[in-house]
């Protein structure tokens, strides 16, 4: 073939763009992206009833959560189970410091998820030599002892003291949230953006440097070691930033409380968690939001039909298996796939029906 015949075939395969040479088609996805958020943002709150309500704001926040530990698993290969109690400490420090200073409810989410980035990346620094199962248990029993020190500080009130606690119970007042975002619905919106803006941190670190060195790590460490990269400085960093984003959920989540409990902060979440952010995809952030409605919408949802939540446990645990078997990505990218399968079976039916309509007798 000529270079010319050459030049022809590519041109004529490649995607049709605008006559200033920029292709359209790349604005589609960050468009659609848009608009969900603003439906979302704008009109779901509106049509919800106050107890959907409470569970999307739930969904926001655990969505928040799960991203953390989709970033440290999926991205880096670091198995954790102890973001559940990275989670506690974030909602602690957020009410400690929401009854004892005025600050504004967007310098406390600030400094909550900052002082738990510390903490969290104290916690994983034992962690630093360890992998798959040795690093889960040792994440495991970490989020035990945080666990067990809550139990035993309790969660702040509104009481004297470094602790703020107020055993007497005569008057515990709430949590205070926003001033913009007291109702909610208002506060529904507010959790949604911030859960907005963490996913685009994520997606910034992702998408850069720290991204392809964690990348290189969770295939290799060895090879990673070997082309210089600094793998206990990008295992910290990872960390640093899974513990900074669920310390803000944790900031959330006191606001949406408005009353925190130790058993509200199982270890048992911390393993029903990384079910779920397995199921949704560990590779994809959009797993991070299927996690989040697997795990709090869900059970609203089987409650509000009659169902008990309990059965969950078994869905969970069939989920996994089924993802570690048939669907390593998860339902984030299975179901496209199942989807598209369907719709080439249903076209393949329709075009074998519709000449055996068309006949004559």
């Amino acid at each position: 073939m000529s270079a010319a015949g050459v030049e022809t075939a590519d041109t004529t395969t490649q995607p049709p763009s605008s006559p200033g040479g920029f292709d359209t088609r790349t604005l589609v996805r960050p468009a659609v992206i848009a608009a969900l958020l603003l439906f979302v943002v704008l009109a779901l709150p509106s049509i919800l009833s106050t107890y959907y309500v409470d569970a999307m704001i739930q969904v926001a926040i655990w969505s928040i959560v799960a991203l953390g530990l989709g970033l440290l698993v999926g991205r880096v290969g670091l198995v954790s189970l102890g973001q559940a109690a990275v989670l506690a400490l974030g909602a602690w420090v957020a009410a400690r410091i929401l009854f004892a200073t005025s600050l504004p409810y967007p310098l406390v989410l600030l400094a909550a998820g900052l002082i738990t980035m510390v903490l969290g990346t104290l916690v994983g620094l034992p962690a630093l030599r360890l992998s798959g199962l040795y690093l889960a248990l040792i994440t495991l029993m970490l989020a035990g002892a945080i666990t067990v020190v809550l139990a035993t500080t309790n969660f702040p009130n509104g009481g004297h003291g470094f602790l703020g606690y107020n055993g007497s119970a005569v008057h515990i007042p709430q949590i205070r949230r926003p001033s913009i975002a007291n109702t909610d619905t208002a506060f529904l919106r507010y959790s949604v953006i911030v859960a907005a803006l963490m996913f685009l941190l994520v997606l910034a670190h992702v998408r850069t440097r720290p991204g392809r060195a964690w990348a290189a790590i969770r295939q290799s460490e060895s090879a990673a070691l070997a082309a210089g990269i600094n793998t206990t400085l990008y295992k910290l960093w990872a960390f640093a930033l899974a513990s900074f984003v669920t310390g803000v959920a944790g900031g959330l989540l006191a606001g949406s409380s408005r009353y925190l409990y130790s058993y509200d902060f199982t270890t048992q979440e911390s393993i029903t968690l990384l079910a779920v952010v397995l199921m949704g995809g560990i590779f994809s952030l959009w797993g991070a939001i299927i996690a989040g409605l697997l795990l709090q919408l869900l059970p609203q949802l089987l409650n509000s039909w009659g169902v008990s939540p309990d059965w969950l446990t078994i869905l969970f645990g069939i989920g996994v298996l089924q993802v570690l078997l048939t669907a390593p990505a998860g339902l984030v990218d299975q179901v496209p796939k199942d989807l598209a399968r369907l719709g080439r079976l249903l076209r393949g039916l329709a075009r074998r029906v519709a000449p055996a309509g068309g006949r004559s007798p």
